[in-house]
């Protein structure tokens, strides 16, 4: 057990049913229907495989596509072919979550054997309008559809989908009522990093913030900072422009509309606070990159022209922010300095990302764009932690419990059923 949840080395899988909640949500060609990437797959494997070799009936829940739009769902059947091809063994796929097919499919499973059902968020219950609404209690959880349906056919739940630790869903939180639960590999492992991250870094530590979805940065940057984690914070994307304007610095009209029109203005109160509670440790960018003609023009910070919008940092900030990166002793990334798909506006994190390549550091990034970006530099293999996590990575780093953690710590409290 660690930090009050059992491990796969406390539960008995040997001939049991385990259901196992995972992350593998993965960009997905509709055309073809191929997963783009098998990042989160990759990871999962390590518990995947030592469950179904100690002989568990493995049954896999798993979400896929957006929680906001259900014309971003998709089938999980794809994810079946990719996950066999990593195991060596066969994954059965069934297009049904919790039907009759399914838990039929489910008590014919034999020892050893794996079967991935479909998309959990076809059932309403797992949507993200049915979580925000309603609010249910873990306990109220339990009673739903799904949770009804599969408990009934299982002896063990186990948990390792870290990336979606901060949604408070029946796959993710009912069945810890029912059943004795565990924490997967990857789940463990995710904790025990971020944990330590944010406990004992070696030092000087660095957080390295950026990107475009910026609201869960600023707590995390309120946490980190006042719980004395970092040493250093360097700002990128529009967590630095949201700096520089309640810092009274003039980061061009284009920015502050495209600010307000994300609705991100109310964060320059909070980053005001901040500024006025850690100035020193706060490093903002002091010139940026513009598309021009089609190419990149840098300006330096107030010198920006009407109408131009800024897309990255410049080269003068970028250097500054690679000596600190090579100079720390720990360095966490979220999120791109700027708009880093598109060449005229990538140079700003190529930069960061080559110094956290051959940094001496221990480097930890998370997130999705993160992750694109070290792959797109080829970085992944010098980076010593990758962590699957984007929104559930942010809340654990502002010092929140998360949902599953809490529905874990419960979990493992449950004895396994009598024989």
């Amino acid at each position: 057990m660690r930090f009050g949840i059992n491990t796969l080395d406390d539960v008995e899988v040997q001939g049991k049913t385990v259901l196992c909640r995972i992350d593998i949500n993965q960009p997905v060609d509709r055309a073809t229907g191929r997963l783009k990437d098998t990042t989160r797959i990759e990871a999962c494997i390590p518990t995947l495989r030592e469950l179904s070799d100690k002989g568990a009936k493995l049954v896999l829940m798993a979400h896929q596509g957006s929680d906001i739009e259900y014309k971003n769902f998709y089938t999980t059947e794809p994810h079946a072919k990719e996950l066999s091809k990593f195991l060596g063994k066969e994954v059965r796929f069934i297009d049904d979550v919790c039907g009759p097919s399914a838990r039929e499919a489910v008590r014919t499973l034999k020892a050893g054997e794996i079967l991935l059902l479909d998309n959990v968020r076809f059932v309403s219950e797992e949507q993200t309008l049915f979580e925000t609404k309603l609010r249910l209690s873990h306990e109220e959880q339990a009673r739903t559809l799904l949770v009804r349906k599969l408990a009934p056919l299982a002896d063990v739940y186990v948990c390792d989908a870290f990336a979606a630790a901060h949604r408070d869903q029946p796959s993710l939180c009912g069945f810890e009522e029912l059943l004795p639960s565990a924490m997967g590999r990857l789940f463990e492992e995710e904790f025990c990093v971020i944990s330590g991250l944010m406990e004992k870094p070696e030092r000087p530590c660095v957080f390295v913030l950026g990107g475009a979805k910026i609201n869960d940065a600023f707590l995390m940057m309120s946490a980190v900072l006042s719980g004395g984690a970092a040493d250093t914070v360097l700002t990128g994307g529009l967590v630095g422009e949201v700096l520089l304007w309640a810092n009274g610095e003039d980061i061009g009209e284009e920015a502050r509309a495209f600010i307000k029109k994300e609705g991100y203005e109310n964060l320059v109160e909070t980053a005001k606070e901040l500024l006025a509670a850690y100035r020193n440790k706060i490093v903002m960018p002091k010139d940026f990159a513009v598309v021009e003609n089609g190419g990149r023009v840098e300006y330096s910070l107030g010198k920006i022209p009407p109408g131009a919008l800024v897309l990255d940092i410049g080269n003068k900030t970028a250097k500054k922010y690679q000596e600190a990166i090579r100079a720390a002793k720990t360095v966490f990334v979220n999120g791109p300095m700027g708009v880093f798909e598109e060449e005229p506006t990538e140079a700003g994190t190529k930069m960061v990302w080559e110094a956290l390549g051959d940094t001496g550091a221990y480097t930890v990034i998370g997130g999705g764009d993160s992750i694109t970006a070290a792959k797109k530099y080829k970085k992944t293999g010098l980076i010593n932690y990758i962590c699957t996590g984007g929104g559930a990575l942010i809340r654990f780093l502002t010092g929140e419990e998360l949902p599953v953690v809490k529905a874990l710590r419960h979990g493992s409290t449950i004895k396994a059923k009598k024989e």
